[in-house]
């Protein structure tokens, strides 16, 4: 199986992403829009891709119990 660029395997989990990224980039303060976000520094980025990976580590740490 082929995959390119962004394109997820399951539709419904790209949407699950997305959701998720919006919460993390509010939890921090960053201003996301649907589609294109081009216009962030790289700190912004960075600080909601941070976000994603601690809530990310937290859920498995609870798992883990």
């Amino acid at each position: 199986m082929s995959r390119s660029g962004n394109n997820s395997v399951v539709p419904e989990a790209r949407e699950a992403l997305d959701r998720f990224k919006m919460e993390a980039a509010s939890e921090v303060g960053v201003n996301l829009k649907q589609g294109y976000n081009g216009n962030l520094t790289s700190k912004e980025a960075g600080s909601v891709g941070g976000q994603m990976v601690k809530k990310m580590i937290e859920a498995y740490e609870k798992g883990m119990k």
